[in-house]
């Protein structure tokens, strides 16, 4: 049995899978304004079972390492594919910074060939005609002019094949024991990066599982976890837990994710948290099989 700080942690691994991934470089006049730009661009994008995109910020980039020297935050996005992550891509700059005031968007990964996607070339028709580009050190930049001066966002953004999924569930002896230690392992966490947390505030109280009674929805409540269902179902919490949470983790790679695990999980074991586990599906969700033991050892 392994344990941290009295905190028992579960046998069991986290089941994650691939997807396409890419890193936004969102900059504005003032901090503020990067942030709000972000926060908008990265709105409704928790889970892709209902969202087009799985998107959270990253990070605060201070104004020496942004492309045009303003302060700045990085996004990361995923979807399933390269052509899904586009389409989510394009619409969210284009309803939700290209409309921020001062804002602009630059790429944030490295361009490999035939690993792309297009941004700024298909927002430019926004400028009906009077838009134009200029090439810096090999990177195209549209300008596009807006009411407040222009909005300048590069061509093409690279994409890599990113990690979603990895995941921790934190079992607390009351809800707002499970809160905190689930607020803990947030900021934990959120010093890191190459990751995001995309759910509200970091972590899900609506844990799923794959399938339902009802044929057409994917997913539903993980009954299991749900303390109020304990006298129902064949339950996963122990007697004394009445709360649970789900810390659920994308990344830009495994190493990035199994890190976050770490981190979170090591911050999550406080008072009153009986256990830590991990959300899965017996192995056919996704390849990538993020072992808690193996991970803590």
């Amino acid at each position: 049995m392994l344990t941290i700080e009295g905190t028992t942690i579960d046998d069991t691994f986290a089941e994650a899978f691939p997807m396409t991934a890419a890193r936004l470089i969102v900059t504005a006049e003032t901090p503020d304004w990067a942030w709000t730009a972000g926060q908008m661009a990265t709105g409704y994008a928790a889970s892709v079972i209902g969202c087009d995109a799985e998107a959270g910020i990253e990070r605060t980039i201070p104004p020496e390492e942004t492309p045009d020297g303003r302060p700045g935050i990085s996004l990361l996005m995923f979807a399933f594919s390269r052509d899904a992550l586009q389409k989510a891509v394009v619409n969210r700059v284009g309803q939700c910074i290209l409309t921020c005031a001062t804002a602009a968007c630059y790429n944030g990964l490295p361009i490999v060939k035939d690993k792309t996607i297009r941004v700024g070339g298909n927002l430019r028709y926004f400028g009906d005609g009077f838009q134009f580009s200029k090439k810096l050190e090999g990177r195209r930049f549209w300008r596009i002019p807006v009411m407040d001066g222009e909005f300048t966002c590069e061509d093409v953004f690279g994409t890599v094949k990113g990690v979603a999924g990895g995941n921790f569930l934190i079992l607390g002896e009351t809800q707002a024991q499970a809160l905190a230690a689930a607020e803990a392992a947030v900021a934990a966490i959120r010093s890191l990066t190459g990751v995001i947390l995309p759910f509200p505030g970091g972590f899900v109280r609506s844990g799923s599982k794959v399938g339902s009674r009802y044929k057409k929805l994917k997913a539903s409540t993980n009954d299991v976890f749900c303390p109020t269902l304990k006298g129902l179902v064949k339950t996963e919490l122990p007697p004394e837990a009445n709360a649970a949470y789900e810390i659920v983790i994308d990344g830009v790679d495994l190493a990035a994710v199994e890190q976050a695990m770490r981190v979170g999980i090591r911050a999550a074991c406080r008072p009153g948290v009986s256990r830590i586990s991990a959300g899965n599906y017996g192995g056919k969700l996704g390849p990538f099989h993020l072992r808690l033991h193996q991970l803590l050892r």
